[in-house]
């Protein structure tokens, strides 16, 4: 492994620095690391197999559902790429890096932005999966989205040239609004977001202009009020959620007990205005539940309150959180508890938070975060992707990620280090192509550990 520069936090002496020295700064750091240097990508001799890596994240998650999460992560190399977080990070770490820090998502790939609901009832455009988040060098957020883009347009059978040019999309976003950020006050800054009813002028065809319209429509029925049809049922004229075992199954005895006894600490845990809104609420019923693809296994649970009458829900999803996958590669973080830490990064990047955002601990000590489950939450359904429309998603998944970074990190720094040239965009394209033939390769290792019985993987449900 090569060792890596020290990283350079943003500091309040440093916010406070001028801006000239602020550019020098980030200038300095090309010595570190050339632009053109993101390019590389060679798996070093050590590499540890990716099953391996998998298999050791397994070993406290709920067994039962391993398979799952070996099922959906073979049904392609893009799912693969989604489910292991924990491979990229290791690959990464091999790498030297620029030193300039941001929060990271961790996990910043295609399929983790979408739209959500602000307290405002906005629906806003932005990341949406914090369970990685950590403070880190800005540019492994960069190569994970750069790295998705190109996997994805290759899984959609787009052309290689097309391909490219979405990732080269997606890396000159974000260096465009990062720069264009960096000129800006930090109170323009912080309040910067991007309203989902700014994105219909942006699309060029009236065709993406009704996807765009259709899409902004479905995000806005996804509310509790809708879920309550779909997730729960009345037996014995009291509501209850639905089961669909493994997916979605009755919490039990035990863990319903727990839940209502966590349930004040994660309640202490929110504002005072927000824990009042919160106690009108009554504990109505929780089931266990089975999410996204690389979080198979982790304990994870919904839980039903009623408000004014059975007709007034609201649902809360209830996730552990463990070690993020980039601690083992990083300078210890502020937050000792993870929920603390994908809680604080979640409000730290987000433009707008979920006003029942939470975190605290559980039975056994289990680190857990509770957030809404549905709140007019929507995501681009990236397989059916044209070239141009994955094209258009790159960039604006770029000019997203931009954002979330500016708020943390020095943007003067790396505005300066990204600089106005695109030598950094292709560089880190080129480094996408690279680890998309990599993930295909570690696809192809998982699919044959499961064939050898190695491990076992479940049809996906």
């Amino acid at each position: 492994r090569i060792p890596a520069p020290p990283l350079h936090p943003m500091t309040a002496s440093a916010s406070s620095a001028d801006p000239a020295v602020r550019a020098e700064r980030g200038r300095g750091a090309r010595k570190r690391v050339a632009r053109s240097g993101h390019a590389d990508w060679v798996p070093s001799v050590d590499r540890v197999d990716p099953v391996a890596v998998l298999e050791r994240q397994g070993r406290d998650r709920l067994p039962e559902l391993l398979p799952i999460r070996y099922g959906r992560m073979a049904a392609s190399p893009l799912a693969f790429l989604r489910g292991a977080a924990a491979v990229m990070a290791a690959d990464l770490a091999s790498r030297p890096h620029t030193g300039l820090t941001v929060q990271l998502c961790g996990d910043a790939h295609l399929l983790n932005f979408g739209l959500y609901a602000s307290p405002e009832r906005s629906l806003l455009f932005d990341l949406k999966d914090f369970d990685e988040t950590f403070q880190g060098p800005f540019e492994w957020d960069v190569k994970r989205l750069a790295a998705s883009v190109v996997v994805a347009g290759r899984e959609n059978g787009h052309p290689e040239p097309r391909i490219q040019a979405a990732s080269l999309a997606a890396v000159g976003a974000y260096r465009t609004a990062m720069r264009r950020l960096a000129r800006r006050g930090e109170l323009e800054v912080w309040y910067d977001c991007i309203d989902a009813e700014s994105l219909a002028p942006l699309l060029r065809s009236a065709r993406r202009r009704r996807q765009a319209a259709s899409s902004l429509t479905r995000a806005r029925r996804r509310t509790s009020l809708q879920a309550l049809g779909k997730l729960t049922e009345v037996v014995d004229g009291r509501r209850r959620l639905v089961q669909d075992p493994p997916l979605l199954e009755p919490a039990g005895v035990s863990d319903t007990a727990s839940l209502r006894k966590i349930f004040s600490d994660y309640r202490s845990t929110l504002s005072e205005e927000r824990r009042l809104l919160l106690d009108r609420y009554r504990f109505v019923d929780a089931a266990r539940k089975v999410v996204g693809v690389g979080g198979v296994g982790m304990r994870c649970f919904v839980v039903l309150l009623a408000g004014r009458d059975t007709d007034d829900p609201l649902f809360l999803q209830i996730k552990e959180a463990r070690k993020s996958v980039l601690e083992d590669h990083l300078p210890q973080g502020p937050y000792l508890h993870p929920g603390h830490r994908v809680v604080a990064g979640q409000r730290l990047m987000q433009a707008a938070g979920d006003i029942f955002l939470g975190w605290m601990s559980g039975p056994q000590g289990r680190a857990f975060y509770w957030r809404q489950l549905r709140d007019m939450k929507g995501s681009a359904d990236i397989a059916g992707m044209s070239p141009s429309d994955l094209h258009a998603y790159a960039r604006l998944c770029g000019t997203a990620l931009a954002r979330a970074h500016a708020r943390s990190g020095d943007r003067v720094a790396i505005a300066a280090y990204l600089g106005g040239a695109d030598t950094f965009d292709r560089a880190v394209t080129g480094f996408a192509l690279a680890y998309a033939d990599q993930t295909v390769h570690d696809h192809a290792t998982l699919g044959a550990a499961i064939a050898a019985g190695v491990v076992r993987a479940a049809p996906d449900m």
